[in-house]
């Protein structure tokens, strides 16, 4: 129970990352169990779990088109992805809240199968898929995106710029795509472009991550709507309080200057707390 019990608490208080790595670990012991081949030594996941490249297929198991992005062929292809997805989501993170992060790896998945299933319709090729790394692209893109100076730090390299890592990834996927696993390539780079995409519209107010957040729902703020009260006199000034949410915003931004400047491992531990507390 006690095993347990510390998974437990990890799964509550790791945040929405290491949450989706928990579904991805799930996912792979249900897999072992159920898909794995001992004989052989390997998987062999049903069209209702990995996403086919028929478009047949598809249209009768429409949700492959996420299932997929929660399993994987063997622990490598895991422990690689899963490694990623912990380091890239920690520099999303950064900037952007839980429901964004979620939204987006889900969204990614979806645009990245799409695009292995159109693309194998029109290569007229026919295969199968299964792996994260569509959407562990898209969160890579769209930091990059929003901070491509960003200083991060890599063991035995030192500090590069992130834009750096991301341009050498998307040229070895294009270097690979017509040598081996070319559904995984375009799942990557559909991903990248999605991430891309996904940025470029929230910096012009439109975030994509609500359509998984009841998009009918009306937002309870007002925002830029400026409203004239009367406070009585025994009433506090509104005015101190937006001195306050000045500071803290004040604060935000001379951190998130700091790492984009210096990387985030060069914070703090109070500055790191205040980030996390901030973005809740």
């Amino acid at each position: 129970m006690g095993i347990i019990d510390d998974l437990k608490m990890q799964y509550k208080m790791g945040g929405i990352a290491v949450q989706v790595i928990f579904w991805n670990l799930l996912c792979f012991l249900i897999s072992l169990v159920f898909f794995y081949q001992f004989q052989l030594g390997i998987f062999n996941y049903p069209n209702w779990v990995a996403l086919s490249s028929e478009p047949s297929v598809l249209v009768t198991k429409p949700w492959t088109l996420i299932s997929y992005a929660f399993f994987h062929y063997g622990f490598g292809h895991l422990f690689f992805n899963m490694m990623v997805l912990h380091f890239f989501s920690t520099l999303f993170l950064t900037f952007f809240n839980t429901k964004q992060f979620l939204g987006l790896y889900l969204l990614s998945a979806f645009f990245s199968g799409l695009a292995f299933v159109i693309a194998y319709y029109f290569l007229n090729l026919s295969s199968a898929m299964v792996g994260a790394s569509g959407a562990i692209m898209a969160i890579l893109v769209a930091t990059t995106t929003y901070r491509p100076l960003m200083n991060v730090r890599l063991l035995l390299i030192g500090n590069v710029k992130l834009w750096h890592i991301t341009a050498v990834i998307l040229v070895l996927d294009f270097m690979q795509f017509r040598i081996a696993n070319t559904g995984g390539h375009i799942a990557h780079l559909a991903g990248a472009f999605f991430g891309f995409i996904f940025i470029k519209l929230l910096q012009n107010g439109i975030d994509l991550s609500r359509i998984l957040n009841n998009p009918f729902k009306k937002s309870k703020r007002a925002p830029f709507k400026k409203v004239h009260k009367n406070y009585p006199k025994s009433a506090p000034k509104p005015s101190s309080r937006i001195v306050v949410k000045d500071k803290t915003q004040q604060q935000i931004d001379e951190i998130l200057d700091k790492i984009s400047q210096s990387g985030y491992d060069s914070l703090t531990q109070e500055e790191k707390e205040f980030l996390f507390k901030a973005g809740k």
